[in-house]
């Protein structure tokens, strides 16, 4: 126990202490280095501080800390343990020895065990030959070998195989310096590599120097033209000095045309002696500029010298040959006439080129006016004229130092000219490195064109590029020359001779992306269940492409989204079908081809109630007031007639005609006696007899027609009227009341006349023919009437009765509730009576001014005033309340 404790100590302490003391094994070989599939076998040895409980067969082994099977451990003693690991193909890996004892492990020592491979012999060994510099080889030395690997080349004699030099090297390049470069044809070269698992050397290959000498670029001294000679240029180099002598040298030139960048080459050939060479390059084009290099080679040997520097230079001149492109922008003037025609050319490229541009002049005049003409010099390719409203034609000659081109003439129509339409449709379209215009004409026969094109938000007149186009009605050009995401007016121009015809227009984009921002929502009029959204179009800088169309996203609050979409054209939407009093939030998209960039959200709220439901509200209540004010307006231009309807005047009696009333005799005045006993009428207490009429007749009104002779009635004094007399006089008014009938025209009344006048009239909606009438009034009455001063009375005749009384709705409500009462004990009259009575009635008179008529109502309140208790006691039982005044018409008519 105590033994199992101590050794339990040992490998504790063993696992703790430092890296620098003595370790307790030893491993064999240390850091190996192997040929990449090869076995490898390690050996790890305790050393003599191991204990009997520590020995080699509790050694384990592992491999980058995988553990090793024990199946390949060898324990060869007490100390020693052996591993195998075959076919080993790390190129680096870790082994590790360690004592196991009691699950645990120690570690006792490890090592690094590398692999690789041995060198391969070195192939296509070359080397070139710089006379008196250096002599350099390069080879290929193979595979990667993972170890380090030298290299040592040989040169020897191929004579007698000596050595007569080496230089060794790590890369796959050696150099001989001067002086140990000798010059000599009798050499071969040889390479050795070596690594620590071997080494391999290749075979001596012979290489005569001269067949690799390779000498420094040449130095060009001049490239000259010579005056007076077109197409020709002279040049002259110098050689360099270090080069095998008694060698024949070929140079090559090289001439390089700038303008269209084609290469020539020519050889020249020379002896080693020259150390100056020259030739002369002919057959070049006229006022070209050329570039000119040099290189030259040994003929013996394989490499050229690298090349001189260029040198420009450019052929004699000659006077351009062909017109410039010229084009025009008319820009009119607002405040005043004249015009501004901004000039632009560029020089034509013919090919070869004419020469060195050295100005322009730009003529111009008049169209009319020929001998006006002035001219202008520019260095630039470009001018602005004030031209006034005239026709004009303009010229422009490009000139150098041997001479000018051939005009390039354009007419500029007068202000007011209108130029034909002769292109009918302008379609334009994009490849991926093209952009490709086409359009259809009207005109066959024109066969030239310009095409203009621009930027949109280009100010600048000298901004725009044109192009002329002959015998096509398609034209391409390279994406490269437009710009991404801009918009690009394209005009195209028919010609025929210098006049140019009206454009047509259209425009492009060569890229396309999505919008840089969205339209900004607004909301225009609010409804209950509808909105108008309007937005602006988006600035045309940020649009980046050909907007295509509109959606509208609208959200209700905690509700679903929902869009509509429109075209491009459209800047304004109403939506409906909205929840009314809910807020909504709306956004806009604007789309093209590349994609859709959405806007800021806008929120609003639908209204409670719309417009349509104030308007049905307010209708009702406006037509309410209308009628009122129109019954107002009514009720105050109607009031006199409303009043008299409704509310008639009480007519005085004293203004009556019907009676003379004796105002100077107060005595005998009976309203006065009247006023004297009672003060006051209560007309609540009138009361009269209702008239016998049918029920079909009852709009017939009494009227009672008195004449002017009946003024002596005033002067009989009621007061002496004997009770006899009253009796009689109330029984003669019930008599006639009862012989009322349908048909008679007038009806005589007592119930006044027994103290104040003889005879009445009261007339009926329609008058009989009077023999009829007289006839019914007789055989309907029972009691004559007796009217004892009857010799005042004037006689009515009955051919006075021809025409037709007609109804008064005044009088009819004066005697609405009127009824007669007969009293059985009056005596019966006879027929002839009768008509004795209606014989003495006055003439009437229909739709006369003035004619004056009593009501029935006047005669009962002229009893009442009478106060004959005999009458009241015997009519009241019969008699009605009537509720309106008795009326007396002064100026009554039918």
């Amino acid at each position: 126990m105590f033994s199992n404790l101590m050794w339990m100590f040992v490998l504790l302490c063993s696992s703790v202490a430092d890296e620098n003391s003595v370790r307790d094994a030893d491993i064999f070989p240390s850091s190996p280095e192997i040929e990449r599939g090869s076995s490898l076998e390690l050996s790890c040895v305790l050393r003599k501080n191991y204990t009997p409980q520590r020995n080699a067969s509790h050694i384990i082994w592992k491999l980058n800390d995988e553990l090793i099977a024990p199946e390949n451990y060898n324990i060869v003693n007490e100390t020693v343990s052996n591993i195998t690991i075959h076919n080993f193909t790390y190129s680096m890996a870790y082994v590790e020895c360690l004592m196991k004892y009691l699950d645990k492990e120690l570690l006792l020592v490890d090592t690094e065990v590398k692999s690789g491979f041995r060198p391969d012999m070195p192939e296509n060994i070359s080397c070139i030959y710089f006379y008196d510099v250096n002599l350099t080889c390069t080879w290929n030395a193979g595979r990667e070998t993972s170890f380090a690997t030298n290299y040592t080349l040989y040169r020897k004699l191929m004579s007698s195989s000596d050595t007569v030099g080496s230089c060794s090297t790590t890369t796959e390049s050696c150099s001989f310096s001067y002086p140990d470069n000798v010059y000599s044809n009798d050499f071969c070269f040889q390479v050795e590599a070596k690594n620590v698992l071997g080494a391999s050397l290749t075979e001596c290959v012979p290489i005569p120097l001269q067949k690799i000498e390779k000498f420094a670029p040449p130095e060009i001294l001049s490239v000259k033209k010579i005056p007076g000679v077109k197409q020709l240029l002279v040049v002259t180099w110098k050689m360099p000095e270090k080069i095998i002598p008694l060698k024949h040298i070929i140079c090559q030139v090289q001439y390089r045309n700038l303008y269209s960048n084609f290469t020539e080459f020519v050889n020249v050939s020379l002896n080693s002696k020259k150390s100056i060479g020259s030739c002369n390059l002919t057959g070049l084009w006229d006022s070209t500029d050329y570039s000119v290099a040099i290189r030259c080679v040994n003929n013996e040997s394989a490499f050229w010298s690298g090349w001189s520097g260029e040198k420009n230079e450019s052929t004699e001149e000659k006077a351009p040959s062909g017109k410039v492109d010229l084009w025009r922008v008319i820009e009119s003037s607002r405040s005043s006439r004249n015009r501004s025609v901004h000039l632009m050319w560029k020089p034509l490229k013919s090919f070869p080129p004419s020469g060195r541009i050295l100005g322009y002049k730009i003529g111009y005049f008049p169209e009319n006016k020929a001998a006006h003409k002035r001219e202008n010099n520019s260095t630039e390719q470009k001018m602005t004229l004030l031209l006034n409203e005239e026709a004009h034609i303009i010229s422009v000659t490009a000139y150098n130092s041997a001479g000018e081109s051939p005009e390039a003439i354009l007419r500029i129509p007068s202000a007011d000219e209108k130029s034909s339409q002769m292109i009918e449709k302008v379609v334009t379209s994009t490849t991926n490195e093209e952009v490709v215009v086409q359009w259809i004409t009207s005109e066959p026969e024109t066969t030239k064109y310009v095409v203009e094109w621009y930027e949109e938000l280009e100010m600048d007149p000298f901004g725009r590029s044109w192009q002329y186009v002959s015998n096509s009605t398609k034209w391409k050009n390279n994406k490269k020359n437009f710009k991404p995401f801009i918009c690009y007016n394209i005009l195209v121009y028919p010609l025929y001779g210098s006049n140019v015809a009206a454009p047509s227009y259209t425009q492009i984009y060569a890229e396309e992306k999505k919008p840089s921002e969205g339209p900004v929502a607004d909301t225009g009029i609010l409804g209950k269940n509808e909105v108008t959204v309007k937005w602006n179009e988006i600035s045309k800088a940020k649009r980046n492409g050909f907007i295509t169309n509109y959606t509208i996203f609208y959200k209700p609050e905690d509700g679903k989204e929902l869009n509509e979409t429109v075209n491009s054209d459209v800047l304004q939407y109403r939506l409906k079908s909205l929840q009314a009093n809910t807020q909504y939030t709306v956004q806009i998209m604007a789309s093209n081809k590349a994609g859709g960039t959405i806007g800021e959200p806008k929120t609003f709220k639908t209204l409670k109630i719309d417009k349509e439901d104030i308007f049905f509200i307010a209708i009702p209540v406006e037509i309410s007031i209308l009628c009122l004010i129109g019954l107002w307006i009514t009720c105050v231009l109607k009031k006199h007639a409303f009043k008299k309807v409704c509310w008639p005047d009480i007519p005085n009696p004293e203004e009556s005609l019907a009676v003379e009333w004796p105002l100077a005799s107060s005595n005998n005045s009976f309203l006065k006696r009247m006023s004297s006993q009672t003060k006051t009428v209560d007309f609540e207490e009138i009361n009269v007899l209702e008239y016998c009429f049918p029920e079909e007749s009852q709009e017939g009104s009494l009227l009672i027609n008195f004449e002017n002779h009946v003024s002596e009635c005033t002067d009989i004094n009621t007061k002496g009227i004997t009770n006899r007399d009253e009796k009689i006089l109330h029984n003669e008014e019930n008599e006639a009341a009862k012989s009322f009938s349908p048909s008679m025209p007038y009806i005589i009344t007592d119930q006044f006349t027994r103290s104040q006048m003889h005879s009445a009239l009261i007339p009926v909606k329609e008058v009989q023919p009077i023999e009829v009438v007289a006839n019914d009034l007789c055989g309907s009455q029972q009691n004559p009437i007796k009217n004892e001063e009857n010799d005042h009375e004037e006689v009515l005749r009955l051919e006075d009765f021809s025409d037709k009384a007609l109804f008064n709705p005044y009088l009819k409500n004066s005697v609405k509730t009127r009824e007669f009462l007969v009293s059985e004990s009056l005596p019966e009259h006879s027929t002839d009576e009768c008509k004795s009575q209606s014989g003495v009635l006055p003439p009437f008179q229909p739709r006369v001014l003035g004619q004056s008529y009593v009501t029935v109502d006047m005669f009962s309140l002229a009893k009442a005033g009478a106060s004959s208790s005999t009458s009241s006691s015997s009519l009241a039982p019969h008699t009605t309340s009537l509720q309106g005044s008795a009326l007396m018409g002064k100026h009554g008519q039918t």
